[in-house]
């Protein structure tokens, strides 16, 4: 039988992308990771790391052990977890991983409400862009993660988990205050084809989303000034430097002043917002999913 310590070095090799970093986050030194790394593989007569000067990767046969592993110390979790509670040791904890901008619109208001109506659950937060976080959540190191699919991307495969959507989140084309076009009743793609657009760098969930939108429409855009920071591409606006799409929900926190927010006319444009967790949800996820949903349902109003 496979030793279940060893299955977590192998995940958080997986995660960290080097030895050397996972070491570090599990308290290990390198030589002593690789051994047990080593006798993984000895245990199942295969390769499951390729060594490289970046780092390392997983073989096939490693990924196959990876999603496996993840599946089986997210089980031990619960178990852990189950004869803990039964024993009334250490209180309830709770930990999200969620992508940046939802932790400035979406999240400080539900974690308060929940923290108000369930004071005695410790919560913890992390950073976590898509598409990372499934594996977290599989493994059990994560309780919750809250993540976005913009247009023109595709959202990870999910098996063993359940993912339900939250939010759509409209993608607005926002303009200087004094832009010509401003005020102006319809606009299209078309029309805004000698901007200068603020937006991510290729590959970048935003800019996918303008590239595939401009696609559709037949048109070529600009990005002259590359941010994935939704505050940097309002500060630029604001300035008179370039136009951008920004989702409502930002939007909806920072006052309308030096900009204007204006739909595109034939497109629907949109992020979408999903909560993942596992399927067997435990005492206070069910709690927090409540409270996130009632965060969703008010966060456009």
């Amino acid at each position: 039988m496979l030793d279940a310590n060893r299955l977590r070095v192998l995940v958080e090799v997986a995660r960290a992308g080097s030895i050397t970093a996972a070491a570090e986050r599990l308290s290990f030194t390198p030589p002593a990771l690789s051994q047990q790394l080593a006798k993984l593989e000895r245990e199942l007569g295969c390769v499951l790391l390729e060594r490289g000067r970046n780092g390392v990767r997983l073989t096939e046969a490693g990924r196959v052990l990876l999603d496996h592993g993840e599946r089986v110390l997210g089980e031990l979790r619960d178990a852990e977890r189950a004869v803990r509670a039964t024993l009334g040791q250490h209180p309830p904890t709770l930990a999200l991983g969620a992508f940046a901008s939802a932790g400035k619109t979406l999240l400080p208001g539900a974690l308060a409400a929940f923290r108000h109506a369930h004071p005695h659950v410790r919560l913890a937060l992390s950073d976590v862009e898509p598409p990372d976080g499934y594996g977290p959540v599989t493994s059990g190191d994560l309780d919750l993660l809250i993540t976005h699919r913009y247009p023109g991307t595709e959202l990870p495969p999910a098996p063993g988990l359940h993912r339900e959507p939250l939010l759509t989140d409209p993608l607005l084309l926002v303009l200087p205050a004094t832009h010509p076009a401003a005020h102006r009743p319809r606009l299209t793609l078309a029309d805004l084809a000698d901007e200068e657009w603020i937006c991510g760098a290729p590959g970048i969930h935003n800019r996918i989303a303008l590239d595939t939108a401009a696609q559709q429409a037949g048109v070529d855009v600009t990005v002259a000034y590359e941010t994935r920071d939704y505050e940097v591409t309002l500060a630029l606006i604001r300035a008179g430097v370039g136009i951008g799409l920004v989702p409502a929900t930002i939007l909806r926190s920072h006052p309308e002043k030096g900009w204007k927010a204006r739909r595109l006319h034939g497109t629907d444009l949109a992020r979408q917002i999903f909560v993942v967790h596992r399927p067997r949800l435990h005492d206070p996820v069910p709690a927090m999913v409540a409270t996130l949903r009632e965060a969703a349902r008010t966060a456009l109003d």
